[in-house]
């Protein structure tokens, strides 16, 4: 089992940048793929970015690419999602989530959520 606690969000202009944190409870971090989701008001929670559990693949939604970077530490127990050129649209509680196996993209396959922290993009 592992516990999920997002940090980092806030609010920023389009054109800036935020960097939010996932830490993880637990000796067995590496085991697990990280994944991170968004969910904004009225709209169903959606895919952002996954990473395999050695780090070595990484998967983004096509609305992200080029713009966020997804990152992690399994000596810190920690995920990471760099999100630069940020857009109004990127506007959402962002989750980090935890799954064993492959990068999965779809909410249900993952089984540990964080609670979310919110990210509030300005125009």
């Amino acid at each position: 089992q592992v516990q999920l606690v997002e940090s980092g969000g806030g609010l920023v202009q389009a054109g800036g940048s935020l960097r939010l944190s996932c830490a993880a409870s637990g000796r067995t971090f590496g085991s697990y793929v990280m994944g991170w989701f968004r969910q904004a008001p009225g709209k169903e929670r959606e895919f952002v970015s996954a990473i395999s559990r050695n780090g070595g693949n990484t998967l983004y939604a096509d609305s992200v690419k080029g713009r966020f970077t997804i990152s992690r530490d399994n000596a810190k127990n920690t995920v990471s999602l760099q999100m630069n050129s940020l857009k109004p649209e990127d506007t959402a509680v962002y989750y980090c989530a935890a799954r064993i196996f492959e990068i999965a993209t779809r909410p249900y396959e993952y089984r540990y959520w964080g609670q979310g922290t919110q990210v509030t993009v300005s125009s």
